[in-house]
Order: structure tokens, then C-alpha cells, then sequence
């Protein structure tokens, strides 16, 4: 009897400088498993232990993009062990020294859309929905709100975790959630053009941008000028070295 083998649900490649992540789970709107954390926490860390790639590249096959996770826990310590699992890969993901584009070419909903949120860049095609739909269940999406408020204003984006209501992209823009409004025959184009222009830049100065950009979010003012001392010196050292 032969044996067929079933489509791995994220395709991970690498591509010279381009880590991509597409999701491939179509059949349940590109939903997050288990296995497909697992896959992209293990390539995330091994780029944090010895950096390669320059750009991490999240996309989709399908028509959606991804509309949540998958929820499989039916008690505490599974739920907890699977909401440990989903923080995990968010902090990796906004911690990686990669450069992370969201290429968004459906509906992004709950997680998909946080996920979304999290990249550096997002290129969102003008007919996707986009939506945080978890309160309709009377489900708070504290893992999305424990980061919402670093990218859009409070009073912005409560109404949007309260409520629930889609969105569209223009919305989204306007709130600063996403980076672009593509539409559909011009996303990929858009992507590829971003994506040149991060590896166009020194390799040593964008992850050292991206590094104090997310430590000064986080950081006291003073904390902010010390910081700055230290990261002009070291990177003005390493440019007086390149010439």
C-alpha cells in the first residue's frame, strides 16, 4: 500500500537572506497547530544562536491569511502549556534580530492579526478583513492587548478588542497597526521591493536599528541617552573599520 504523504501545515525555507514562514493549512484558514509553532519557534531559535538570514518573510497560501490558533487544551495544564507555547513564539518573534514582514493576503483574525501586528512590516491586501474577534465568545485576547498599546493609541484600539467588529485595511493603517495598503495583484510586487531595500541596507547597522528601536519603546528617557551613547560608539568603531 502506498503511502501519501499530507503537506507540512508551514513551509519554512531559506533563500540567502530571507527566512520565510508560509503557512499552509488552507483547509482551516491557515489556523496555527501545535506542530507549526513548534517549526517556527525551533528556526527562530536557531537564528537567534547564529544569525543567518537577515529578513523573516510570514505569508499564506490560500485565501486567508490566518484567522486564529488552534485551541486542542481541555484542561489547565494543557491550556496553559499551549498558551505558553503561543507567548514563546510571540517573543521571539518581536525579539528576533530579523528584519519581520507580514505579507497579508486574506482575512487575518484574533492571533493572525496580532501575528501581523508583531512583524516590523505589514503589507496587507485592500480585501483582506481583518478583525479580533475573541470577545464575541466572551474570550479577552490578553495575549494580543499585552502588546496593542505600543503599536495604536488606547482609545483607538480598546473599542476594537471590545467589540470585535472587522476591520478594514484602511482602518487598520490609520490606527498604525499595519504598514501598507497593497492591492491584491501588487502585493507580492510590494513585498519584494520592501524586502530590497532592508537587505540594501549594512546588515550591522539594521540589526543594531531594530535593537535600540524596541529597547527605547521600552526603556526610561536616561536609560534611552545611555543606551545611545553606547550604540553610536560601537556601530561609528565598526563603520570606521568597513572603510
Amino acid at each position: 500500500m502506498d503511502h501519501v504523504s499530507l503537506p507540512q501545515p508551514v513551509l519554512i525555507e531559506r533563500n540567502g537572506t530571507v527566512l520565510t514562514f508560509t503557512l499552509n493549512n488552507p483547509d482551516a484558514g491557515n489556523e496555527i497547530t501545535g506542530p507549526m509553532f513548534d517549526a517556527m519557534i525551533a528556526a527562530l531559535r536557531s537564528e537567534a544562536i547564529e544569525p543567518v538570514a537577515r529578513v523573516l518573510l510570514l505569508r499564506a497560501t490560500g485565501t486567508a491569511f490566518c484567522k486564529g490558533r488552534e485551541r486542542a487544551g481541555r484542561d489547565a495544564a494543557s491550556i496553559h502549556a499551549e498558551v505558553a507555547r503561543l507567548i514563546e513564539f510571540k517573543r521571539l518573534l518581536r525579539s528576533t534580530s530579523l528584519i519581520s514582514v507580514a505579507q497579508v493576503q486574506g482575512d487575518a483574525f484574533g492571533f493572525g492579526f496580532g501575528l501581523a501586528i508583531l512583524c516590523d512590516f505589514a503589507i496587507v491586501s485592500s480585501e483582506a478583513r481583518l478583525a479580533f474577534p475573541e470577545m464575541k465568545a466572551g474570550l479577552p485576547p490578553a495575549a494580543i492587548m499585552a502588546y496593542l498599546g505600543r503599536y495604536a493609541l488606547p482609545k483607538r484600539v480598546f473599542p476594537m478588542v471590545l467589540f470585535g467588529d472587522p476591520l478594514s485595511p484602511a482602518t487598520a493603517l490609520e490606527a498604525g497597526l499595519i504598514t501598507q495598503v497593497s492591492e491584491p495583484g501588487l502585493l507580492a510586487s510590494a513585498t519584494d521591493t520592501l524586502i530590497e531595500r532592508i537587505v540594501g541596507l549594512n546588515e550591522g547597522g539594521a540589526r543594531q536599528c531594530k535593537a535600540f528601536f524596541q529597547a527605547a519603546e521600552e526603556n526610561a528617557l536616561e536609560q534611552n541617552f545611555r543606551f545611545a551613547t553606547e550604540t553610536l560608539t560601537v556601530s561609528s568603531l565598526r563603520l570606521m573599520q568597513n572603510r
